[in-house]
């Protein structure tokens, strides 16, 4: 099956980590068949697991009683995927950078930088409780 145009699809999750996998299997399945590479494959599913357990964990601290929304486009071109939860937010552009001697062993900031490093476009929201994360196809659109 060859996908022509972009699938879109928003998926509210009630905050339980194990549902993130089911979301992230729907997106690899749809970018294996556009003919994604195993890089963007793998930096995909890192960005967007980090991202859906931040927002579980971080966001909304674990309380099941919120719900965390997945929205993603699916095309030929880019994945482009938003996550955001119902928590507080945070300022992305406080957190410290983990790669300085002296954040070493300090916990946190990995999964932001991730993000960061493995996705083509990264976007908080101005709340900092959304995050819009865009990967375009490596291979092109062949």
């Amino acid at each position: 099956m060859t996908l022509k145009t972009t699938i879109h699809e928003k998926v509210v999750l009630k905050g339980i980590m194990w549902e993130l996998r089911a979301v992230c299997a729907k997106v690899m399945s749809l970018a294996k068949t556009l003919n994604y590479s195993d890089d963007d494959l793998f930096a995909v599913h890192l960005a967007m697991e980090e991202a859906i357990v931040n927002a579980v964990k971080h966001g909304n601290k674990l309380d099941t009683s919120k719900t965390v929304s997945v929205e993603y486009d699916v095309s030929p071109e880019k994945i482009d995927i938003s996550v955001s939860d119902e928590g507080r937010g945070f300022n992305p552009e406080g957190v410290d950078d983990p790669r300085l001697s002296e954040n070493i062993y300090k916990m946190g900031g990995r999964g932001v930088l991730l993000i960061k490093s493995y996705m083509d476009e990264v976007e908080y929201s101005r709340a900092g409780n959304s995050v819009r994360m865009v990967k375009f196809n490596s291979r092109g659109t062949k």
